[in-house]
């Protein structure tokens, strides 16, 4: 396809009338074979053109070209295998639960296949059928069972070359698409069109990374004539996938970083008077990451500090100490929170350092009053209220500052990267702090932050000892309150987690409210058990946590509002009820509100009924450490970096083929090459640039507000 046509290919306008001539913009309903009814079952999957199904990518390969025999079949391995029914035991009338069964015969031998909730395959299947099976194998009551495994029927006469004796795609479906069918038409078209797909990417950085051909990696990423010719292909839209995030990433810094913004450098006084009043001296880490805010702040462009630290290793005083330069220097600061519990957290805690020096703090989220809410607003844009914290109430239209200097977002990746735009368009490019405390692997900082500089608090604050944690059953409870009633006798004071508020007719969960009355009333009558939970106002959670504090309350039973934020040094036990509920970042942040103090702390974490698979794996990797940084790669390798994330909701392009748990090399590569590009075409105008620009702009949609791809 010639150059000009290249904007067409990737712009995401209006779909072109049918011409004469298939190509890539071609409504893949317009192919033969495909009609109204096959085209409407392929929308569901999101494929409406042709380019769409060059780019709709396999979930697997079996390799067919060593189908295993049944004699051969080992429980646990993996295998695809290829056999004619025998027979067909569905399950008994009444008996729902009961696996449908189905015996198979190859050359070798025989084995059994079952899948459970699954009586419709009696539709589907007839005695002497041939079927390909790929699944774990396993041994019940003496025979050798493929259970739940993927199948496909063979359809006697069909030309198998495309689905046995080679590396065999496997797509996902839907309804009334066959696996088979599906591949067939994908065939057709990969055949037909893959060689028609432009090149994106200069010549010289395929051959300096050594990548394969757009067209040929299409074409082998679905239909490889070997292992290795897949890996190129996988590793050539691995790279386009990261390098398309990257120049997008690298195109919003060197903006950023040409962008004047305002310099704030005071002379200090108010950072001196708030750091004589803490009771404890800056780690070497605080005083590491301040001094690389403090000289980002102090010049003409804008900051983009992304402030990543554990659970406890002191990020809000570093905020407070950036937010009072900000402040000293004429300007406002804003702080946004993902939630209003953690926005109200922020603003006991910001009001507690910031007020005993002068300075007003006011709260602004959706849950305010009207007429309060108009109040504070007007307060902030008339320049009056020096710090606010809110949620993304902040960055509604109706929100406005006299002087935003500021602006600290946290738990960024609860956000999308629009909202965090939106928020520094209310001033004149303000400076960004943006922190988590969920510690994030590299790979994944490298995707969700490119564009920001990246400082990390690695030392707790002194004191601060490892969490003990263990996991129990509901057998082990009467000692567990034993051990609570041992640590409170010695001075200490207690949490007790619950997910829930009220009980739930879906979930069988004791509710924070009825255990917080069985504590007071039975097992702890004699001590003082309070509760906190998401549905009290803002004052009354703020004189719970008063009281909790100041060691009126022994324990407090909460949800998980006390997730992030609170502080109380004297609290040496979380109890965490129905662990197997939780995340594996939510448990470790509700650790984390234990250990704070100079004595030994524990977490316990108490688990009910057969916990899942997934769930013993998130508590065996809280027992074994205290490291967030192991427990991020844990719950990444788990749930996925989609929804470990929220990837989908930030704003960022999603990949096509990538994977950041495996491509971490890939990363790294077009990290360089993108940083390269951008240093020398800031807004990819040199015409080498011209398909690359062309893909960037249909892959980030119109984010980057570049001009047209013309």
């Amino acid at each position: 396809m010639r150059a000009r046509e290249t904007t067409a290919l990737y712009s995401t306008g209006t779909r072109p009338k049918q011409t004469a001539t298939p190509d890539l913009r071609t409504p893949l309903q317009f192919l033969p074979g495909v009609g109204p009814r096959r085209a409407a079952q392929l929308e569901r999957k999101g494929l409406s053109t042709v380019e769409d199904a060059l780019f709709f990518l396999p979930l697997r390969h079996e390799d067919r070209t060593r189908l295993v025999p049944f004699r051969a079949l080992q429980p646990g391995q993996v295998a695809t295998c290829e056999g004619t029914i025998v027979g067909l035991s569905p399950p008994p009338p009444g008996r729902s639960r009961a696996p449908f069964v189905v015996m198979l015969r190859d050359a070798s031998g025989y084995a059994q296949a079952s899948w459970f909730n699954a009586a419709y395959l009696a539709r589907v299947f007839k005695r002497g059928a041939r079927l390909v099976l790929h699944g774990k194998v396993t041994r019940f009551k003496g025979a050798v069972v493929m259970q739940q495994p993927d199948y496909e029927l063979i359809e006697s006469g069909e030309d198998d070359r495309l689905h046995t004796g080679r590396l065999v795609p496997v797509y996902s479906l839907t309804e009334g698409l066959a696996q088979r069918a599906l591949r067939s038409l994908m065939w057709r078209i990969v055949d037909t069109f893959a060689r028609d797909v432009p090149e994106s990417l200069p010549d010289a950085v395929r051959a300096r990374r050594k990548l394969v051909a757009l067209s040929a990696a299409l074409r082998d990423c679905h239909f490889p004539s070997t292992e290795t010719a897949l890996d190129a292909a996988r590793r050539r839209l691995a790279f386009d996938d990261f390098l398309l995030l990257q120049l997008g990433l690298a195109i919003l810094r060197s903006r950023t970083t040409r962008a004047r913004g305002v310099a704030m450098n005071p002379r200090g006084e108010l950072v001196a008077r708030l750091r004589a009043s803490l009771p404890w001296p800056l780690t070497g880490a605080q005083e590491r990451v301040w001094d690389e805010i403090r000289r980002d702040m102090a010049a003409p462009f804008p900051m983009h500090r992304l402030l990543q630290g554990d659970v406890g290793s002191g990020k809000t005083i570093v905020a407070a100490l950036a937010v009072l330069t900000a402040v000293e220097a004429g300007y406002q600061a804003a702080v946004m929170a993902p939630t209003e519990i953690l926005a109200e957290q922020h603003f006991m805690t910001f009001r507690q350092l910031l007020e005993p020096l002068g300075l007003a703090v006011t709260l602004l989220t959706s849950s305010l009053k009207p007429r309060e809410r108009a109040a504070r607003r007007a307060a902030l844009a008339a320049g009056e209220i020096p710090c606010v914290v809110g949620t993304h109430a902040l960055v509604q239209e109706s929100v406005e500052f006299r002087r935003l200097g500021l602006a600290v977002v946290d738990e960024q990746h609860r956000f999308g990267v629009e909202q965090r735009a939106r928020l520094r368009g209310k001033g004149e490019h303000p400076d960004l702090l943006v922190m988590t405390a969920t510690p994030i692997p590299r790979t994944l900082a490298l995707t969700l932050y490119g564009d920001l500089d990246v400082s990390v608090l690695d030392e707790l604050p002194p004191g601060r000892r490892p969490v003990v944690t263990v996991a129990r059953t509901e057998s082990k409870r009467r000692e567990i309150y034993t051990f609570l009633r041992d640590e409170i006798a010695r001075g200490r004071q207690v949490y007790v987690v619950y997910p829930l508020v009220e009980e739930s007719e879906t979930l069988d969960l004791k509710a924070a409210t009825d255990m917080a009355l069985h504590l007071a009333e039975g097992v702890f009558r004699d001590l003082s058990v309070g509760l906190m939970h998401g549905r009290l106002g803002f004052e009354e959670k703020d004189a719970i946590m008063r009281r909790f504090k100041a060691g009126e309350i022994h324990i407090l039973v909460s949800t998980t509002v006390i997730e992030v934020g609170i502080d109380v040094p004297n609290a040496s036990v979380v109890l965490v009820e129905h662990a197997e509920r939780f995340g594996l970042s939510q448990l470790h942040q509700l650790r984390g509100r234990v250990g704070r103090g100079p004595w030994k702390s524990y977490c316990i974490l108490l688990t009910s009924g057969r916990p899942t698979e997934e769930a013993r794996r998130r508590i065996g990797a809280m027992v074994e450490t205290n490291d967030g940084f192991k427990i991020a790669e844990v719950d990444l390798e788990l749930r996925g970096p989609g929804e470990f994330f929220g990837t989908r909701q930030s704003g960022l392009p999603e990949f096509r083929t990538a994977d950041l748990l495996r491509d971490g090399a890939i990363l790294e590569e077009a990290r360089a090459e993108a940083q390269a590009i951008i240093a020398a075409d800031p807004e990819l105008r040199d015409p080498a640039h011209r398909a690359l620009r062309a893909s960037l702009l249909a892959r980030w949609r119109g984010k980057l507000a570049l001009a047209s791809a013309g």
